[in-house]
Order: C-alpha cells, then sequence, then structure tokens
C-alpha cells in the first residue's frame, strides 16, 4: 500500500506541474491577447463609442480612422522609413552578431572570455542613459536628424542579445564539422558562409524576431534625434494624433493595428525557426 500511494503521488505531481505551467500560459495569453482585442476592434469604432463601450463588439464598424491615416496623414512614408531602417538594422545585427559569435566561439584565447563579458554587459546597461552623449557624437558625425541615424545606434542596442543567442548555439553545433571543413581546405570565411550560417538558421530567426520588436516600437531614439517630418518613424508619426486638449482615438487606433501588420506576418512566417531557435540546445543527449 504505501508504494501504491508513493507511485500516485509519482503520477500527480507531473501533472500537477503541467496544470499550473498550463495555467501561467493562459494568465499570460490574456495578457497579451486582451489589448491587441481592445486596439483592433476599437479602431472601427468612433471615439464616442470607444468610450462608451470600449470592450464590445462594433454594430456597425467605422472605417474614418483608416481612410484619414492613408489620405490625410504620411503614413506610407512613416511606413517606409520604418520598414527601411528596421531591415537593415536587424540585417546588420545578425551579420555582425553571427560574425562575433563564430570567433568567440573558436577563437581559442583568453581574451574571447572578456570580450564576451562585454557584450553581455549591453544587457545591463540601458542606451537611454547615454542619449546626451549620442546626441552629440551623431551631430559630429553629420547624421542629427537623418533616418540613418538611428542605424548605428540600433545596431549597438541588438549585438549584446544577438550574440548571446547564436554563441549559444554555435556551442551546440559539432566541432568536428569545422574541423572537416579546414581538412578538405575551406577558410574560415567559406566555412562560416556556407557551414555555421545555413545551420544557424532558427538562431537567426530569433535574433531577428527580438530585434523586430525592438526596433520597429522604438519611440525614444527617434523622438529625440529626428526633426524633419520626412524623417520619421512610424511610431514618433503616430505621436502627431494626439492633441494637447483632444485626441483622435479611432485614427491612433486605426494606425498601431495597421502598425502591427508587419510584426505578426513576420513571427507567422518564422514562428517555426524562432521557437527552434530558443530550445536550442535545451535538450542534450
Amino acid at each position: 500500500m504505501p508504494r501504491a500511494k508513493e507511485r500516485g503521488r509519482g503520477r500527480l505531481r507531473p501533472r500537477a506541474s503541467r496544470i499550473g505551467s498550463y495555467l501561467v500560459l493562459c494568465a499570460w495569453a490574456v495578457v497579451v491577447l486582451v489589448p491587441l482585442y481592445l486596439m483592433i476592434v476599437n479602431s472601427f469604432k468612433s471615439t464616442s463609442d470607444i468610450f462608451m463601450s470600449p470592450f464590445g463588439f462594433p454594430t456597425k464598424p467605422v472605417f474614418d480612422g483608416f481612410r484619414m491615416v492613408f489620405e490625410e496623414g504620411n503614413f506610407l512614408q512613416y511606413l517606409f522609413n520604418s520598414v527601411f531602417i528596421t531591415v537593415l538594422a536587424i540585417a546588420g545585427v545578425m551579420l555582425l552578431a553571427a560574425l562575433a559569435s563564430y570567433a568567440l566561439v573558436y577563437w581559442d584565447v583568453r581574451l574571447a572570455r572578456a570580450v564576451s563579458v562585454f557584450f553581455l554587459l549591453g544587457l545591463m546597461i540601458p542606451m537611454r542613459i547615454a542619449s546626451i552623449n549620442l546626441i552629440i557624437m551623431l551631430k559630429g558625425m553629420g547624421l542629427l536628424d537623418k533616418l540613418l541615424g538611428l542605424l548605428p545606434i540600433y545596431l549597438a542596442m541588438g549585438m549584446p542579445m544577438g550574440v548571446m543567442i547564436l554563441t549559444e548555439y554555435f556551442r551546440t553545433i559539432p566541432r568536428e564539422l569545422v574541423q572537416a571543413a579546414y581538412i578538405d581546405g575551406a577558410g574560415s570565411f567559406r566555412i562560416f558562409r556556407s557551414v555555421m550560417l545555413p545551420l544557424a538558421r532558427p538562431a537567426m530567426a530569433t535574433v531577428a524576431i527580438f530585434n523586430l520588436v525592438t526596433i520597429w516600437n522604438d519611440l525614444w531614439f527617434p523622438l529625440i534625434l529626428i526633426r524633419s517630418e520626412g524623417q520619421r518613424t512610424l511610431m514618433l508619426g503616430v505621436t502627431r494624433l494626439f492633441g494637447q486638449f483632444q485626441t483622435d482615438w479611432t485614427s491612433v487606433l486605426a494606425t498601431l493595428t495597421l502598425a502591427t501588420v508587419p510584426i505578426l506576418a513576420l513571427y507567422l512566417l518564422l514562428s517555426r525557426q524562432f521557437i527552434e531557435g530558443l530550445t536550442a540546445g535545451a535538450i542534450k543527449e
């Protein structure tokens, strides 16, 4: 009988932990999906209907917010600027982080550990505390009030996380593959391009999605660095809709709804590789 009770308790523990995990995930899903639902549903309501019934589904959809965004606003210019700087920054982060991670993993010197710690410090120190110095530096480089002035900042923001993810992923790749490529006469760059990069696609997708959310939703640095109308990003352009005494919430929510489409589209395209990159190295034989 005691053994039967112990077996029963042993079976209940995994079930209890699994149920607890599901409850936490469900709670987190509610926290994430409810604001998204409110944003999308209220973008099809008038401002008065939003305040009268913010959680209700629109009985008669209103498209004035979307019409105003395309006809009166400069939405397409803002969208192009955001897509341009986001794609450029993500591509740069993935390339530089992959090169740095490859060197740190296969660079057998003591300095490699110090460089790894240097990158990790970037996760602990927020870049916003250096905003004044960044303004001075960009002004000296002639990049103040220019869209490309955001590029070095976003590269610096994305490198620590990218190096951390790719370094751990490269360490899971057997060294025998690299040694075999060296024996076949391939150089370091050829091995990096033909062997490491194709194997690191899941981790690269993880780096891309993490940086996409951060860069796309960034408002702080465009707000303090950009003044020209033609150089504004999408998140900075949304601030034009906030008035001092009155705000057109229908247009604001319509703009934000359209702004979430690229993020959701990229996540749906890369979701499988994103999950593989997150779970890489979690199970070892």
